[in-house]
């Protein structure tokens, strides 16, 4: 989706217009993540510090994963809060990157480690949506901001031109989502099972889109 918003020659679709959503299967949160011996331990604390002291230390990759790590810290902050430094695109890029102390915060998604930040010597200071195992990180709406953090949600959708009929499509993929068997081998890869009907998932596809253009325009990262 991302790609598609920032550089659309380049991408093969448009996801509004050639997918049919057939339902969301699960999700996994994102937390934006800091140094444990970092001076600021909350969101408002670094956004004073990175008032104070802006200097150059964001990392912002601007290729093909540019929009999920660079729109989710950069644009939803910076425009708001003043500086604040962004994030690496691959995850051993941005964790090295954070633990040398070359960025001030990454935005990572649990479901490529579900480790406490503290085992990474890191500092969970906000989540995109509340977890069972880390309940004290809060979410943005609980720190007073009216948006939320951007998670990771996986869906199965169908080309728009597909010839079969999805009326036996959703209802196997309801069954197959809400097994709890799938469930208990999910949740330790950081991910939870999560069935919302096709209406349901395109209308969070558009308001996500909406949403992404909206902070890509206001990052200047559109024509």
């Amino acid at each position: 989706m991302f790609r598609s918003i920032l550089d659309p020659k380049t991408a093969s679709y448009n996801p509004l217009a050639d997918l049919t959503p057939l339902g969301l299967a699960m999700r996994s949160p994102t937390i934006l993540a800091v140094r444990g011996d970092a001076p600021y331990k909350t969101l408002g604390q670094m956004a004073e510090h990175g008032e104070k002291e802006p200097g150059e230390r964001a990392h912002r990759d601007r290729g093909g994963g540019i929009g999920g790590r660079f729109l989710r810290v950069d644009a939803q902050f910076a425009h708001r809060r003043g500086p604040h430094h962004g994030a690496v695109h691959r995850r051993l890029a941005a964790v090295t990157a954070l633990l040398g102390g070359h960025v001030e915060g990454v935005v990572l998604a649990l479901g490529h480690d579900d480790r406490p930040p503290e085992e990474r010597n890191a500092a969970g200071i906000v989540i995109s949506s509340k977890y069972p195992d880390f309940p004290d990180i809060p979410t943005l709406p609980e720190l007073g901001y009216s948006e939320q953090l951007f998670g990771v949600w996986v869906g199965f959708s169908r080309r728009q031109a597909a010839g079969r009929s999805r009326a036996n499509l959703v209802p196997a993929l309801e069954r197959a989502i809400k097994s709890p068997a799938i469930g208990a081998k999910l949740k330790p890869l950081g991910m939870l099972m999560e069935y919302s009907p096709p209406e349901k998932l395109l209308a969070e596809i558009r308001e996500e889109h909406a949403r992404v253009r909206e902070l890509a325009r206001k990052a200047g990262l559109l024509n």
